[in-house]
C-alpha cells in the first residue's frame, strides 16, 4: 500500500511526470504542458498538497488552490489530483482525496470543488465516493484540440462541528 505524506520541493519533478501523464490522456485537463515550480508553488495552498509514495516513488499527489483572492471565498478551495497509471485501480486516489479533505478540514475549509470531463469515470467515481456531489454539467465549457468539452462540476461540504457552513 502506499504512504500518504506532505508533498516536499523534492517532489516536484515526479509530480510533474504524473501530471504530465494525466494531460496525455486528454481527460484529465484543459492544460497542454506542465507548470514550472515558481507556477505550481504560487497555485497550490501550501499545508494541502500531499503525495502518495511506495517503494520510494511517488505514484500520486493531491492539492488544493484557491479558487478566489475575495475575502468571501476563503473557505473554498478546488482540488487536483493525479494518479501515476502504474498505480490506477489500487485506491491511491481515495486515500489521496481522503487526506486531503482531513487537511482541508484543519485548515478550514468549509467547501471543496472539483471540475471533471465526463469521460474521466475514475475521477467522477472516486470524489463521490469520498463524500463530493454532482452539482451539474457545464455543457461545451472550453475547447480542447479544437472539439468543445464538457465539465461535470462537484463539490464538497465540511461536516466538521466549528466549520460554518
Amino acid at each position: 500500500m502506499a504512504q500518504i505524506r506532505e508533498f516536499v520541493e523534492g517532489d516536484f519533478e515526479q509530480v510533474q511526470k504524473i501530471y504530465l501523464q494525466g494531460i496525455k490522456t486528454g481527460n484529465a485537463t484543459f492544460e497542454k504542458k506542465t507548470k514550472s515550480w515558481p507556477e505550481w508553488d504560487e497555485a497550490m495552498l501550501k499545508g494541502c498538497r500531499i503525495v502518495a509514495e511506495r517503494s520510494g516513488g511517488l505514484i500520486g499527489w493531491a492539492a488544493l488552490s484557491s479558487i478566489s483572492n475575495r475575502a468571501v471565498y476563503a473557505g473554498v478551495a478546488e482540488v487536483s489530483i493525479y494518479i501515476s497509471s502504474s498505480a490506477k485501480g489500487l485506491g491511491v486516489g481515495t486515500s489521496l482525496l481522503l487526506e486531503l479533505i482531513k487537511l482541508s478540514e484543519v485548515a478550514g475549509f468549509w467547501s471543496l470543488q472539483a471540475g471533471i470531463f465526463p469521460e474521466n469515470e475514475a475521477s467522477l467515481h472516486i470524489h463521490k465516493k469520498c463524500g463530493f456531489t454532482v452539482l451539474g454539467t457545464r455543457d461545451r465549457l472550453g475547447k480542447m484540440d479544437g472539439i468543445w468539452r464538457d465539465v461535470t462540476l462537484l463539490e464538497r461540504r465540511s461536516q466538521v462541528e466549528g466549520i460554518e457552513v
